[in-house]
């Protein structure tokens, strides 16, 4: 099991940190003395998860905020109490995060469910913290990503899934962008000569309610072949999958612009993986940044 180092001192934001992987990766962050952001859409559910972080470790600095990364408001209302608090922010583990949704869903913003819940939002809640990361000494934005990102192209043409739908298409471009993300994030970073290491992760099959959650919504279930492939295919428990995220989030071995999983892809102990050759097109990269601005209205380039 990955050990992450002592972290004392240090201030980290974990989304989506009442379930799954972002639960583990919170309490294995304040379990190596961090103080943790657990920022979360539903408090109650924050506050069940912050019980059981300070049952294994009680003397843990853990809190709980509210962030719907489906909702700007949120995502700045969540970020003018951090700026408030004037605390520098080390690590921001974008975790969070909505699969498969059956029928095409906007977010309160207009957005795309997926895109807007796994992309835009923290797309917006990364460049508003931008200001409070620089001014951490070595601050570290960790994104998840996933695999099924591997076969994803960003369609410009389509990028709200307007004309055609696809529940695995969508999820696929969200995940895609994410890494894009990352990517664009680690190159501006150093051509600015700024401290800030931004690298990025997948879970491989990691066995947490986002598998479930986002095909059940508005009635929904998933699919025969989907509810087929979770029976058979290999997995592994958040223990092991919220490892790469840790990693990319604490190791003193993570490079900007890394990109980790499991050795097996599906399962296994954390390595560094190969960027898909989607994710290595920086001419991609930079202009869905650029849209991304556009549509969340947060300047993340002079943010930097």
């Amino acid at each position: 099991m990955y050990q992450v180092p002592d972290q004392h001192g240090k201030l980290a934001v974990v989304t989506g940190a009442n379930s799954g992987t972002g639960k583990e990766a919170a309490k294995r962050l304040a379990g190596a003395n961090a103080h943790v952001v657990l920022a979360v859409r539903t408090p109650a559910k924050g506050e069940q998860a912050k019980g059981e972080i300070l049952d294994a470790h009680p003397r843990a600095q853990v809190e709980v905020r509210r962030l719907d990364l489906a909702d700007l408001s949120s995502v700045h209302s969540f970020a003018d109490r951090l700026i408030s608090d004037g605390r520098p922010l080390d690590l921001l583990l974008n975790n969070a995060g909505v699969m498969n949704v059956p029928r095409r869903t906007e977010t309160s913003d207009g957005f795309e469910l997926q895109l807007g819940s796994n992309f835009l939002g923290p797309f917006a809640l990364t460049a508003r913290l931008l200001p409070l990361l620089l001014t951490a000494p070595a601050p570290r934005v960790a994104t998840m990503s996933s695999g099924t990102a591997n076969r994803a192209r960003i369609d410009f043409e389509d990028l709200q899934s307007t004309r055609d739908y696809s529940p695995t298409r969508a999820y696929a471009q969200s995940k895609l962008a994410d890494m894009l993300m990352m990517i664009h994030l680690a190159d501006l970073a150093s051509e600015r000569g700024r401290p800030l290491l931004s690298a990025g992760a997948h879970p491989g099959y990691t066995r947490t309610n986002l598998m479930t959650s986002g095909p059940t919504l508005d009635g929904g279930r998933p699919g025969l072949l989907e509810s087929l492939l979770y029976k058979i295919v290999p997995s592994q428990g958040p223990e092991r999958g919220a490892e790469p995220l840790l990693y990319a989030a604490t190791s003193p071995e993570a490079a900007p612009g890394g990109y980790y999983g499991p050795r097996w892809a599906v399962v296994g102990p954390t390595k560094a993986t190969a960027l898909p050759r989607s994710a290595r097109d920086r001419r991609v990269a930079a202009r869905l940044w650029r849209e991304a601005e556009e549509l969340v209205g947060v300047p993340a380039t002079t943010a930097l």
